[in-house]
């Protein structure tokens, strides 16, 4: 006799003494667990289950499926493409019983996916969550604190307004407009000083960073800025 059961979204057609791979269910080698979701059995054709029929087997082995190798590449123009192994989690059964009738009698474990949460579970997890409460209470009295650092960051704006008015105009140098002002400016660079005292590294460094494509040694604004800086 042969019984098709469904498990981890597939269908198994099995008979007695059949060995058969599924999705991880939550049970050890040597259990014995029971299906219960059994489409048809023999002849008989289920609606769309068969009440009371059940497939019981025994967990042999928790093993893991071939590796799958997932791929991906974008195709653009600073794109990326990524290599990616998966062995999916499986467990090895033996079939040993095919029940027509009386199934939800037996007393076996159900079959239940490892992924599953039980209802048990679940129930255990309401009284923790309620406990965690007060935690919330606690955070809420403990904000008020954080209008210290709000303070000291309201006294320290006249000093960025300080940085701002000892900044250098950079558009006195050669070939510097608007734009590649603003660009210097957010990389922290503000004042003729600074520039003045760039190594080679940091030519190469901001000529990169900023896209200047050369234009600091071509424009020679090391030492237009050091003539600059002496005001």
């Amino acid at each position: 006799m042969f019984a098709v059961l469904k498990t981890g979204g597939k269908q198994y057609k099995v008979q007695s003494g059949d060995m058969l791979r599924v999705e991880k269910l939550a049970a050890d080698a040597g259990e014995k667990v029971q299906f219960n979701e059994i489409l048809m059995v023999g002849a008989t054709v289920g609606t769309p289950t068969i009440e009371g029929a059940a497939v019981q087997a025994e967990v042999v082995d928790q093993i893991k499926g071939d590796k799958v190798i997932h791929f991906v590449k974008r195709r653009r123009k600073h794109g990326s493409q990524r290599t990616k192994g998966h062995r999916q989690q499986l467990t090895l059964l033996k079939i040993t019983d095919i029940l027509e009738k009386g199934g939800d009698k037996s007393g076996v474990k159900a079959a239940i996916g490892a992924g599953s949460v039980s209802a048990v579970a679940v129930e255990a997890a309401k009284p923790a969550k309620k406990k965690a409460a007060p935690k919330k209470a606690e955070a809420k009295k403990a904000e008020p604190k954080k209008a210290e650092p709000k303070a000291e960051a309201k006294k320290a704006a006249p000093k960025k307004s300080a940085a701002k008015a000892a900044a250098d105009d950079l558009k006195q140098l050669s070939g510097v407009g608007p734009a590649l002002e603003k660009k210097l400016n957010e990389a922290g660079v503000t004042t003729f000083a600074q520039i003045a005292a760039w190594s080679d590294a940091d030519v190469a460094e901001m000529d990169e960073k900023l896209s200047f494509k050369g234009r600091i040694e071509r424009e020679d604004w090391i030492a237009q800025a050091k003539e600059l800086a002496k005001g």
